[in-house]
């Protein structure tokens, strides 16, 4: 038999060494929680230094093997993990093909509330579903045609934010700070009216514990249904400058009936929840950094337009040392080549984001603070630091989630001195730790007001 006109297969780690990674990479991302996070998961992930564990563990795996796709030993499914820069940026830039979003364990997930979203859709579909998304988040243009209303929601809600934190002994925590999160996230995608509406971002947390665990728990289906209802009812108001009120109107305009609008909706809440965390750290990441704090709240009062540069920044610098999207997953659609062999059809392929952001062998200081990377014209170049995903597959909304974000930080800077409590939490003169639990980070403020500082 000619042996040339048989490809040649890529290396594939030894049972032990699948073990280790599904057991330190993968195990305690999910443990924390893919979908809802577990706060107590989570500080137990913080206080043994796991996520630190799993990116050495895939840095001896590169040493090894080179830097190549590395095939698992895994019986029932074929699997690999990426370990080269190029290779992750190549997977990211060919995506859905032959790199498609709807991984089967992706889709196991998702299904439980959003079966439709264009996430875990292909083919011609999902292109419909994903133009819509880019239509209604205006996914190319960083300043949204709602960019101001967006913006006095947050400062309303962040007016309130303080004065609940003064009732609190002047102690912010993180169940204080996810309250008026969550007014925000439901007054800019489903409308003012929905400002209190608790009933459905807890309909979505119970479809998202449920998701959690993917096809392992049977889905809820009149939860579901009830949550779906809970929706259209703010889509039949389309109350202005929503996100919902954006999307009534493409959806009168294109009328497809593939887009599956509604299906699309509950991503955005469940994306905003992330987004929350990565600005609770961001604050954090100032109080440790006081002199770049500074140096942010100067940019905003001093431009007019407010610049929100440098807040941005902290953001991404938070989602960059602390992913909220630790795992990347991606599906082949056919056999692929690589310079190191043949990966078969179906294969599931992992990105773990927290060995690309923190590999200390080739980005420098990996483990401090380092915002002025994203400040640069080039941003963080070719290396695959991907706090919103990257190619055809990034995040949509990932400009509204900066400007939600960065102008959240901005309103309680403004308005208060901040300080974390205890101050050891992190140091400025200190490597940041691998993780960052928002859940056990709290904050004690000296309010000032905002026209003094603005007269300053």
């Amino acid at each position: 038999m000619d042996r040339t006109s048989t490809p040649e297969a890529l290396p594939t780690a030894t049972l032990r060494e699948t073990i280790a990674i599904i057991s330190q990479v993968m195990a305690p991302n999910v443990a924390k929680g893919v979908i809802r996070r577990r706060p107590n998961v989570v500080g137990v992930v913080e206080r043994f230094g796991l996520d630190a564990k799993g990116i050495r563990q895939l840095q001896a795996l590169s040493k090894k093997y080179g830097r190549g796709p590395l095939m698992l030993n895994v019986p029932t499914k074929r699997m690999a993990v990426i370990l080269d820069p190029a290779d992750a940026n190549h997977v990211l830039a060919h995506t859905p093909e032959p790199f498609a979003t709807d991984e089967a364990l992706k889709r196991s997930a998702l299904g439980h509330f959003e079966p439709k979203m264009s996430l875990v859709s292909h083919g011609e579909v999902r292109q419909t579903r994903r133009h819509l998304n880019e239509r209604v988040l205006q996914s190319d243009c960083p300043h949204h045609l709602f960019a101001d209303a967006f913006a006095q929601v947050v400062e309303e809600e962040a007016e309130a934010l303080v004065a609940r934190t003064q009732t609190r002994f002047d102690e912010l925590d993180w169940p204080t700070f996810q309250h008026a999160w969550e007014r925000i996230v439901r007054r800019v995608v489903l409308g003012d009216s929905a400002r209190d509406d608790q009933t459905v971002t807890r309909e979505l947390a119970r479809l998202r514990k449920a998701a959690n665990w993917g096809f392992m728990r049977p889905k809820r289906k009149r939860l579901q249904q009830r949550f779906e209802r809970h929706l259209a009812f703010y889509y039949q108001q389309a109350e202005p400058h929503s996100l919902m009120a954006m999307l009534a109107h493409h959806t009168n305009q294109e009328a497809n009936s593939d887009s599956a609008p509604l299906q699309q909706v509950p991503q955005w809440l469940f994306a905003f929840d992330p987004a929350g965390i990565a600005t609770f750290r961001a604050l954090a990441l100032l109080c440790a950094h006081p002199e770049y704090a500074a140096s942010a709240l100067d940019e905003v009062n001093d431009a007019s337009p407010p610049s929100m540069d440098r807040l941005k920044a902290s953001v991404l610098e938070a989602l960059r040392l602390w992913p909220t999207t630790p795992l990347i997953l991606r599906q082949t659609t056919q056999a692929t080549q690589w310079k190191q062999g043949e990966m078969p059809a179906n294969t599931s392929l992992l990105i773990h984001t927290p060995y690309f952001h923190r590999d200390e062998r080739y980005l420098h200081a990996a483990h401090r603070f380092l915002p002025e990377m994203w400040l640069r014209p080039d941003g963080a170049g070719r290396w695959p630091l991907v706090p919103f995903s990257a190619g055809p597959g990034v995040c949509p909304g990932r400009h509204i989630v900066l400007l939600v974000t960065s102008r959240l930080l901005a309103a309680l800077l403004r308005r208060a001195r901040w300080a974390l409590h205890p101050p050891d939490k992190l140091s400025g003169e200190a490597p940041m730790p691998g993780l960052l639990s928002p859940f056990h980070v709290r904050f004690r403020l000296e309010r000032h007001s905002v026209e003094s500082d603005a007269t300053a």
